[in-house]
């Protein structure tokens, strides 16, 4: 089973409609309980960093997930879940989850922010969830601000909207995307398929 992570401020409907699609087991969650048994986790969202902040602290459901990921449990952070799971957030200067070390900051850019639409991502050799994901792959977007990670090393993949910006990034069992995969078509869905394999390959539910 994936768990869909819901904090009242995801995506959560249009996730599992993907994973419906894709003919994955899953369950949207916000007991622990279901965090717990789940094989592994969505971190969906939308919104601000702050509000996103507040419903997880409000939810209680911060230390769970913390819980779990710590454990090895798979995640997948998707647009501000990706930009939750790191240190700090310039937008309203929130502390985030910091399961990555870095920041969140904004475009500063002549493009039009926020970036809405289909953009390419260049993906790095040896990514998960990129496997069988031709380079240079649509997918798409639809942000303001963007993860900067302080570890280079994580960064699997980069888009360019007047500079380059990391648009997934992967470390051990966490991982993260800047763009929608449920709304990005077969190549999205292609991702949560890797996504899910890799959960049940390292499954550690309780």
């Amino acid at each position: 089973m994936i768990a869909i992570i819901d904090y009242g401020i995801g995506n959560v409907l249009s996730v599992k409609n993907a994973l419906d699609r894709v003919g994955a087991r899953n369950i949207i969650a916000r007991s622990a309980r279901d965090i717990k048994t789940a094989a592994g986790l969505i971190l969906p969202g939308v919104g601000s960093a702050g509000a996103g902040m507040n419903n997880i602290k409000r939810f209680e459901i911060d230390k769970v997930i913390r819980e779990e990921t710590v454990k090895g449990k798979p995640i997948l952070g998707i647009c501000l879940g990706m930009q939750l799971l790191m240190t700090q957030s310039e937008e309203g200067d929130i502390r985030c989850l910091n399961y990555i070390e870095g920041t969140v900051v904004r475009f500063k850019t002549k493009e039009k922010v926020p970036q809405i639409g289909w953009n390419t991502v260049s993906s790095k050799s040896g990514s998960v969830l990129f496997k069988g994901i031709p380079q240079d792959s649509y997918f798409y977007f639809v942000h303001s601000y963007y993860s900067v990670p302080v570890n280079k090393d994580i960064i699997y993949g980069q888009t360019e909207y007047g500079d380059n910006f990391c648009s997934v990034f992967e470390k051990n069992n966490i991982f993260g995307v800047q763009f929608h995969p449920e709304k990005s078509g077969l190549i999205g869905e292609k991702l949560l398929k890797n996504f899910i394999t890799y959960s049940y390959e390292n499954n550690t539910s309780s």
